[in-house]
């Protein structure tokens, strides 16, 4: 699978997430605990140790030699401000994949998400041939949104009890960027 670099604003740069990132991804999730609680699942305590998230990128690193996900790391002076990833990615007819991001709670509106977004959304269709890509957000969870419509997706619906985010089942909205109408390759 192609690995994508970009230049984001401020001079962060997007990158493929690596093993040796795990230190640094352990940092950001613990310096970012209280931002992203409200938009993720409850983590474990082992989530947020160099030895949890060297597990977690194991794991992704896998799914990414397999062709089903590609994740990317905000890096910023050696620190990690923010990620990336698409995941679930399926070729064939149906040719999607699901996007996910977050930035660091000192890096909002820096306009690093929509960059990001940006790079990603051409990767997937210029190097991954993808067709669509879907992403959700909570309905409360207007930048994201705000960004994702930047970006060219379009609201496709709602999804009662989604996901399970900070230890209740939530509904979200979806949305989805077609990226071509091509055949599948």
């Amino acid at each position: 699978m192609i690995a994508e670099e970009g230049a984001l604003p401020g001079g962060v740069v997007l990158r493929r997430a690596r093993i040796e990132d795990a230190w640094a991804l352990s940092r950001a999730y613990r310096d970012n605990r209280e931002h992203l609680a409200p938009w993720e699942p409850r983590r474990g305590e082992r989530f947020f140790t160099e030895e949890g998230q060297h597990e977690r990128l194991r794991d992704q690193l896998k799914e990414y030699e397999g062709g089903r996900l590609m994740p990317w790391l905000f890096h910023l002076d050696g620190r990690v401000v923010g990620a990336i990833t698409l995941s679930g990615i399926v070729k064939g007819p149906f040719c999607s994949a699901y996007l996910g991001y977050w930035t660091a709670a000192d890096r909002q509106g820096q306009g690093l998400a929509g960059a990001a977004v940006q790079i990603v959304s051409r990767v997937a269709r210029e190097e991954l041939g993808l067709h669509r890509m879907e992403a959700t957000t909570l309905p409360e969870n207007a930048a994201s949104q705000r960004v994702l419509k930047r970006c060219g997706f379009e609201l496709i619906g709602t999804a009662p009890r989604y996901l399970h985010i900070n230890g209740q089942w939530r509904d979200h909205r979806l949305y989805q960027r077609v990226l071509h109408d091509d055949p599948p390759y």
